[in-house]
């Protein structure tokens, strides 16, 4: 079975999750890590018996592939060098700190060999995968992404610490040009926004009304959208999906309307469980061995980063304008 040499830079707690699943996927040989924390670095080193390189430039020598799991601040000048080497690369979300750095990956990549892949991992969650075959076309979507108050991630503003998950899928689903944002939300804990509530209207008349909070009593992650003679629910967090078809016939619940009577009809798709990030790394492998298409092109990163921003710029200018009432 043929392998992907594949480096991680960054270790630090997703480093260590891509660490195991990348050694538990059968199509990879990982070659070693690189992390500017000595002391990590030989942490993990004694850890796993991986071989910690003395700087990037050797690690992207003896890689094919780049996972780059480091802060989001380094996420452009690694995967530009990686780039540059002639190597594919996996890039965490966020793809880059600004929407700019994402922009110049885009264009370094054309007429390259190099994949490159974003890890929004969401799009991996088995609850989607029952509507891979089911035409969704929103025109409706309110989505609830809560967590409660954890440090780490707090050096960001809460859109592009959960936010941008949803944003991803929505603007993979809605495949049309926004026409307007309008966002509210509030620094609780942090000095950028805890909590963040967005309203997205898109050209084809679809509206997406979204809320992200880290300062939550308790978790949720649900989206809920309707389109025409359907309303499908998602909980991303217990892996639940519901699918509510409306026809003109059949053997589901009568709906009397005064067109006539329709039917509901309740699917409830059994759903398997599995590693969404072993999984969005597996595709990943796919495409650099296979030739399968790109499952998150940097395209999409750039979308949701570009969107994120639009949102992170309306609610700091709103806070501003607050401060100085």
């Amino acid at each position: 079975m043929m392998k992907l040499k594949i480096g991680i830079v960054g270790v630090g707690h997703l480093g260590r999750i891509h660490i195991r699943c990348l050694q538990q996927a059968g199509c990879f040989d990982l070659v070693g890590f690189y992390d500017s924390d000595k002391e990590q670095s030989q942490k993990i080193k004694d850890e796993t018996g991986l071989k910690s390189y003395p700087d990037l430039p050797s690690l992207i020598q003896d890689c094919d592939a780049i996972d780059v799991v480091a802060p989001t601040s380094h996420h452009f000048d690694i995967a530009a060098a990686a780039i540059q080497a002639g190597k594919h690369v996996f890039i965490e979300k966020p793809v880059t700190q600004t929407v700019e750095q994402a922009r110049k990956l885009v264009e370094m990549v054309q007429g390259t060999n190099s994949l490159v892949q974003i890890g929004h991992v969401e799009r991996f969650n088995p609850a989607l995968k029952p509507l891979r075959e089911f035409p969704v076309s929103p025109k409706f979507i309110e989505v609830h992404r809560l967590s409660p108050f954890n440090p780490r991630g707090t050096d960001v503003s809460v859109v592009l610490d959960l936010m941008i998950h949803d944003l991803d899928i929505i603007l993979h689903w809605v495949d049309s040009p926004i026409i307007s944002i309008q966002a509210n939300g509030v620094p609780v804990v942090s000095p950028s926004a805890d909590i963040a509530n967005a309203r997205i209207e898109f050209e084809n008349g679809c509206v997406a009304n979204l809320t992200a909070s880290r300062i939550s009593l308790k978790k949720m992650r649900k989206m809920r959208m309707f389109q025409k003679d359907a309303y499908i629910s998602i909980d991303f967090l217990e892996k639940q999906t519901q699918i509510i078809n409306i026809t003109d016939d059949g053997d589901g619940i009568p709906l009397e309307i005064p067109e006539g009577k329709k039917y509901i009809n309740i699917q409830m798709p059994d759903i398997r469980e599995g590693n969404a990030i072993q999984e969005e790394l597996e595709a990943f492998a796919d495409s650099v061995l296979k030739g399968a298409p790109i499952q998150v092109p940097l395209s999409d990163g750039l979308r949701a980063l570009d969107t994120a921003h639009r949102i992170i710029t309306q609610i700091d200018e709103r806070l501003g304008a607050l401060d100085k009432d």
